[in-house]
């Protein structure tokens, strides 16, 4: 076989793995985006838009010998990507990285850095002018997005609902306290179990007052945010693979898709029994790129990805605040962080000197 590596997305994993691929293969990434969009720090940028510029770092430095083809993948076959421009790319390997949508602004929704960016502001700026602020979903983004307008606006009345009963469920219990002691200390007003009646009459993210019923209670906020509903970019594969019932493809311990040995997926994508985290598609990323590598080399690929019995997680509660959980040092269990190893860790800048470092952006 060859060696032109076709990498459909240029999200965390994609990204990660044309990098660790550029030297070796003959790299293509097919990325829609004209930057790259650091996601996790989105919700800071939403609050601080002065700091919104640090979550978009452009392709043009990322690769030292590979191409970046500004396009969209329409469909694959075993042999290539054919583009939404009509052009098709023929490739010795497959690298599935597309990732997932998520409700702004924990997810630009256009792929231009210029417009996701004022976009941002003109949140910010309803948001700003917002008294009582209504988020839907307890989960990881819901809990940051609350810390982080905290953070910036103490006396903002924030409200999150969500059905489920139990805050970070599969987390330790010390863990779970804590956080709601932070949320408690923030004056967040946290109501689990409890489910909207019906979608607030306005838009997300554009500030106008309305009332909504849950769990027989009015609520009253002059803005609101979803912060649930992720759906799986996949819609190219169809007629390649077979998807799972949430669109994710099966992949083998090796993280090639199943039946195809040169075909690999990594990230959101993946049927990996895991959380669905930035960290995690950086792994996928190290092995595939060892693997694709090994078989250039006319070699055997034996890196193997198995996600951790323990799941972890840093949540910041803004950059002073938050929660982890990682495992052990030991190995034997898991270790809950304060939330000064999470500011240290993440909260602080949210790893954006990492991105620096990968786009050689600094």
């Amino acid at each position: 076989m060859g060696r032109t590596v076709a990498v459909i997305g240029g999200g965390y994993g994609g990204a990660a793995v044309a990098k660790a691929l550029d030297a070796e293969t003959d790299v293509v990434l097919i990325e829609p985006r004209d930057a790259f969009v650091h996601s996790a720090g989105s919700l800071r940028a939403l609050v601080q838009p002065d700091w919104a510029g640090n979550i978009f770092f452009p392709y043009d430095r990322l690769l030292e010998r590979g191409t970046v083809l500004r396009d969209r993948a329409a469909s694959v076959d075993p042999k290539g990507v054919a583009l939404a421009s009509g052009e098709y790319v023929d490739a010795d390997y497959l690298v599935l990285a597309s990732g997932s949508d998520y409700p702004f602004p924990a997810k630009t929704d256009t792929d231009s850095a210029g417009e996701a960016l004022e976009r941002l502001r003109a949140a910010h700026a309803e948001l700003a002018g917002a008294g009582r602020v209504l988020i839907t979903g307890a989960g990881p983004v819901g809990l940051e997005l609350a810390g982080e307008i905290k953070a910036v606006w103490p006396d903002k009345h924030v409200t999150i609902v969500d059905p489920a009963g139990l805050l970070v469920p599969g987390f330790q219990a010390e863990m779970r306290e804590d956080l709601h002691r932070q949320l408690d200390a923030l004056g967040v007003d946290l109501r689990l179990g409890t489910a909207l009646a019906a979608q607030p009459s306005t838009e997300p993210g554009r500030a106008g007052a309305f009332a909504v019923t849950a769990g027989g209670e009015e609520i009253s906020a002059d803005i609101w945010f979803r912060c649930h509903g992720v759906s799986v970019n996949g819609g190219y594969l169809d007629g390649l693979v077979s998807r799972t019932e949430r669109g994710q493809v099966r992949v083998t311990e090796t993280l090639s898709v199943e039946g195809h040995s040169h075909i690999y997926a990594l990230g959101d994508l993946t049927d990996v029994d895991e959380a669905k985290m930035a960290g995690y598609a950086m792994q996928h990323a190290e092995v595939v790129a060892q693997n694709i590598i090994a078989q250039v080399r006319g070699e055997r690929p034996t890196a193997v990805y198995r996600p951790s019995p323990v799941p972890s997680v840093l949540l910041p509660l803004g950059p002073g605040g938050g929660v982890g959980q990682i495992p052990s040092p030991d190995g034997d269990g898991a270790a809950v962080l304060p939330a000064e190893t999470v500011s240290e860790y993440k909260g602080a800048d949210l790893f954006t000197g990492l991105f620096v470092e990968l786009f050689g952006t600094g």
